[in-house]
């Protein structure tokens, strides 16, 4: 069964735990690379760059107010731009676009390597913040559990919920999502920390690593797809 053409673009081999995994595991080393090599910015995590603004706004830093306010609008065009991507219409004129939207964000991120720490950050903090856009827009679930790549504290306020309702009130159903959770943050910690060890290691290049991470996510995929459509 192919994706569909005209309608909104089918995610469900996008739902697996592995694929979560991958992703999760990616934007937290992301988020710390971008902190430690791109000017103290979250890329991925909105939330961060919101407060950072508006105490440099109350500092009188305008300019630094604004490093973090140009991810802020790139994540908000990249949210259009999933949404569009769902809707099918991207699908019609290029067809497997769950596909190009990985292989994209991989290329992307393998180019912002080459980029020197020199140059001002917001020419890779914002393509970075676009493409996470993208893709919370297109992946944030695992069968019919709810996550989000990008971050953790929506995560881990579920584990607590999946936890709570399995230990004490004693839920079978609770376990999978115990389980599921309790991965994506163990993954989006284990990235995070890869990213700081990575990037004090080998500097800017260090994002090749999550480049090489999409990339065996992108192959995966395809198999995972021609596997489905047998």
């Amino acid at each position: 069964m192919a994706e569909a053409t005209c309608g909104p673009v089918d995610t469900e081999r996008s739902r697996t735990l592995w694929f979560a995994v991958l992703l999760t595991l990616t934007n937290g080393f992301l988020d710390a690379y971008t902190y430690v090599a791109r000017g103290h910015v979250f890329a991925n995590v909105q939330t961060a760059n919101v407060i950072f603004s508006a105490i440099h706004v109350s500092e009188r830093q305008f300019s630094s107010a604004l490093a973090h306010v140009w991810p802020l609008l790139a994540f908000i065009a990249g949210m259009l731009l999933a949404s569009h991507i769902k809707s099918g219409r991207v699908e019609q004129l290029v067809p497997h676009s769950l596909r190009w939207t990985i292989g994209v964000q991989a290329v992307v991120l393998a180019i912002i390597g080459f980029v020197p720490a020199s140059v001002n950050h917001s020419f890779v903090t914002v393509p970075i913040s676009f493409l996470a856009a993208v893709q919370i827009g297109l992946f944030r679930n695992v069968g019919d559990l709810a996550y989000l790549p990008v971050a953790t504290t929506g995560n881990l306020m579920r584990f607590m919920e999946s936890a709570y309702d399995g230990l004490v009130e004693k839920r079978a159903e609770a376990r999978r999502p115990l389980v599921v959770y309790g991965t994506l943050i163990v993954a989006f910690a284990g990235g995070a920390l890869a990213g700081a060890l990575a990037t004090d290691a080998w500097g800017v290049h260090a994002i090749w690593l999550a480049a090489g991470f999409l990339a065996v996510t992108l192959c995966l995929f395809v198999v995972e797809e021609r596997e489905w459509m047998r």
